[in-house]
């Protein structure tokens, strides 16, 4: 059977390319992106295995198997013991409004779904216990000058030996076939490895290689987040080169930063990439959710380098690399590729952790529907507010603009899906209104999502 031909969507300014099976344009708002590589049809994934967004979304235009390339030019492995399938977190369908970005997620073989959705995705994470703690750098004073002005001062050498050994190859598989492939940090010495979630989405069994290693190791799931694009894996093993996770808020823009990952999968050990960071808190949104927190760089990112570690000059994990911009024949896009901060990736290594020691972690529930402003200002806006929401008995009406959620600046829709997101039932956020010209600040306790 021979690859199908590109389906090309066109969105405004925005050309679309996907190596899906032919269908239809994409419906309402859903903007889909793939690598500029080409890879055989897609197959199903084994029975049990979701696919990218919410259940209820069935197969969706891109067919059979989610929105994910799946296959790859790599024979086939010899088959490995099995191992548990990755646990799979609740998920509702929510509603989609309109699209904010175009990006393709860079595992090898694997795309992304571009667009934007209420706050109000139900979560209930499942994951596995944890022997030790990652290792986070300590946080140094206010206004302590980094290690490095420019690109030029960093000691790319001496970063790639410090961390190199910390990155693994992921390989996904599918009925004992490789369909995906990407990278991980080791996060403990007994065998913690974050990720991506979209890299092994859908496999039922992932493999790990090591750095120096040629044979890979059979790798267990703890936890996957879909909506935050995280993974938590663990290998039999002890001993391990642990990377230095970043403090939380310690990068600023304009620092020299290197990515690290295995690029297009090529023969030999890891990619390394220098640039900047040239943006903090970017938000892109998904159809299972948004990404928030995001840091923007311009160091080269390429298919294979998610969940690979972005590093600041001391060597320390400041991002987990997951997604990069794609350009268009109207609209160019060099060099933008997005990171999970470390900020979030601490929080979510701690929730990975308890949902994989059995407990189950709701999401918070507001209670409104938002879209983008029309009127080129940052924000957000409210379109509908639930009666009896939490929304609606802090007083938030349709209409008024979000401008900041506890202090944190919300550039559009999908700042404030994170935000929400992230919150706990029993939590309190604040939201930072403009109504009628002049800002009002509302605080909302955050319920758990009402069953529907």
């Amino acid at each position: 059977m021979s690859a199908p031909g590109p389906l090309i969507a066109h969105r405004g300014s925005v050309v679309v390319h996907t190596w899906f099976s032919p269908s239809a344009e994409p419906s309402g708002s859903i903007l889909r992106v793939m690598e500029t590589m080409e890879f055989p049809p897609p197959r199903s994934a084994p029975p049990g295995q979701g696919s990218l967004g919410p259940a209820s979304h069935g197969p969706g235009p891109w067919g059979p198997g989610g929105p994910f390339g799946h296959g790859s030019a790599f024979p086939p492995p010899t088959p490995a013991a099995p191992t548990p399938k990755r646990p799979r977190r609740r998920r509702g369908g929510g509603a989609l409004v309109a699209g904010a970005a175009v990006v393709a997620l860079v595992a090898g073989g694997v795309g992304g779904v571009i667009g934007a959705q209420l706050d109000d995705d139900p979560v209930a994470r499942d994951l596995g216990p944890s022997v030790q703690a990652p290792i986070i750098a300590e946080q140094e004073p206010a206004g302590t000058p980094v290690a490095a002005a420019t690109v030029s001062e960093l000691d790319v050498v001496g970063i790639a030996e410090r961390v190199g050994p910390s990155v693994v190859t992921i390989t996904s598989l599918i009925e004992g076939r490789v369909f995906g492939t990407g990278s991980g940090v080791i996060i403990t010495a007994d065998g913690e490895i974050i990720t991506n979630a979209h890299v092994i989405d859908g496999a039922d069994e992932v493999r790990v290689r090591l750095d120096g290693e040629t044979e890979p190791r059979t790798a267990t799931v703890l936890a996957a987040d879909e909506p935050n694009d995280l993974a938590l894996l663990r290998i039999d093993a002890t001993g391990l080169p642990a990377a230095t996770i970043a403090p939380p808020d310690s990068i600023q823009v304009g620092e020299p930063v290197v990515a690290i990952g295995f690029a297009l999968a090529l023969d030999g050990g890891a990619s390394v990439t220098t640039g900047v960071v040239s943006a903090l808190e970017r938000t892109l949104v998904t159809e299972i959710g948004a990404l928030g927190g995001l840091i923007q760089t311009d160091a080269a990112i390429s298919s294979g380098n998610s969940g690979g570690p972005l590093v600041n000059a001391d060597g320390q994990v400041v991002g987990i690399n997951t997604a990069v911009a794609t350009g268009s024949a109207t609209r160019s896009a060099t060099n933008v590729g997005f990171a999970i901060s470390s900020r979030v990736l601490l929080d979510e290594i701690e929730l990975l952790r308890a949902a994989a020691a059995g407990q189950e972690v709701a999401e918070g529930f507001l209670g409104v529907a938002i879209e983008e402003r029309s009127d080129g200002g940052a924000g957000a806006v409210i379109a509908e507010v639930t009666p009896g929401s939490p929304a609606a008995e802090a007083g938030v009406r349709v209409g008024d603009v979000v401008v900041e959620a506890d202090g944190r600046p919300v550039g559009g829709q999908g700042g404030l899906i994170s935000a929400i997101r992230d919150g706990r039932p029993g939590e309190t956020i604040t939201l930072t209104v403009l109504r009628d010209g002049e800002l009002v600040d509302l605080s909302a306790m955050l319920v758990e999502r009402p069953a529907e």
